[in-house]
């Protein structure tokens, strides 16, 4: 276990005994009414945290518009200027993410740290393997795990420099292998909490995909406070995905979906039946498992860990519970009655 420095972003603490699930705004900047819908949207999914992107003074005014429509941490996503960080600092933001080594000489990055500090601001500081430093692309060859480590603790260093330890620190990389081994490498040389994603992950299928192993490795490894799953899509679709890996490991309290591939035994449409209960149950808070199965070789058998379930029968299927009871019902009815059960759990 990571001895991990605590840092609180608006009411959230950053300390390893919870993982937060974070998402971007991909509304436009200058639409100020779209965006605070997005961001409504997000927190009703379970986001909880919020980043925005603040590429100029108009878009500061998001902040503002944001903080008054919802109660999770918003996040200013700044490049290039520092003063964009100010403002952002003055406007009342929770946190800020910049990359140091972007936003100009060391004056202004004391800057940044020293409104940051003054108002319990703290700063992520984002390393990517797109915008490596031209000295460690020289040294290095290439934009390695141990090339985008040093990067980033080059830029913790700096802020502690100017007495600023209030860091979190995130490492991406499109490259599933080389994401892991990063965020491996910095879990070892710093106590800074971690944020965890796979950049430019892509759309759904293989954006979910790459999250889940990349994220889901490190979890398992006890590396990692806050995550996010980025999606060319709906930034909601990102927030159930992140709950998905942190039910299937063990780390978010959810109902947890168990269901048989099917094979020539199935006489019920065991595809559409899951399907429909998966959507029944995706924002349940319940820590139970769920089983649906073809049939009674998978049933109760195959999935005896599961505390309630159906296995198929032709045109009909049982509901069996872990307590060894059971009951017969029509197949047109079994989607309701697994409900009804799963609501008296």
């Amino acid at each position: 276990m990571r001895n991990i420095k605590p840092v609180k972003v608006g009411d959230c603490v950053l300390d390893g005994k919870h993982i937060y699930i974070q998402s971007m705004l991909n509304a436009r900047s200058d639409d100020i009414e779209g965006s605070v819908k997005q961001a409504v949207e997000l927190e009703k999914a379970g986001c909880e945290i919020i980043r925005a992107a603040v590429p100029d003074m108009e878009a500061v005014k998001l902040i503002p518009a944001i903080k008054a429509a919802v109660k999770i941490p918003l996040v200013a996503d700044i490049h290039f200027d520092y003063r964009l960080a100010l403002e952002s600092a003055y406007a009342g933001v929770d946190k800020i993410r910049i990359n140091p080594g972007n936003i100009g000489g060391d004056d202004r990055v004391k800057q940044v740290a020293d409104v940051c500090r003054a108002k319990n601001i703290p700063i992520r500081i984002g390393v990517n393997s797109g915008s490596l430093e031209k000295e460690l692309l020289d040294k290095y060859g290439s934009p390695t795990p141990e090339a985008l480590v040093e990067s980033a603790l080059n830029h913790a260093e700096l802020l502690e420099r100017f007495d600023f330890d209030d860091i979190v620190i995130s490492i991406k990389s499109s490259d599933v292998n080389k994401m892991i081994a990063s965020y491996r490498l910095a879990s070892e040389k710093c106590r800074y909490p971690l944020h965890l994603g796979v950049t430019e992950a892509g759309t759904e299928r293989m954006g979910i995909i790459k999250s889940a192993v990349g994220i889901g490795s490190l979890l398992c490894d006890g590396i990692g406070e806050t995550i996010r799953v980025s999606l060319t899509d709906d930034p909601v679709k990102e927030i159930h995905a992140a709950k998905d890996i942190l039910s299937c490991i063990g780390k978010r309290e959810c109902v947890r979906l168990v269901a048989c591939p099917t094979c020539g035994r199935t006489r019920i449409d065991l595809v559409k039946v899951a399907k429909q209960v998966e959507e029944a149950v995706k924002d349940m808070e319940k820590n139970i498992t769920v089983a649906v199965m073809g049939c009674i070789v998978n049933g109760p058998g195959e999935a005896r860990e599961a505390d309630i379930g159906i296995a198929g029968g032709n045109g009909c299927a049982v509901i069996f519970r872990k307590d060894g009871s059971q009951r017969k019902i029509k197949e047109e009815d079994i989607v309701s009655e697994l409900m009804a059960e799963i609501d008296k759990l």
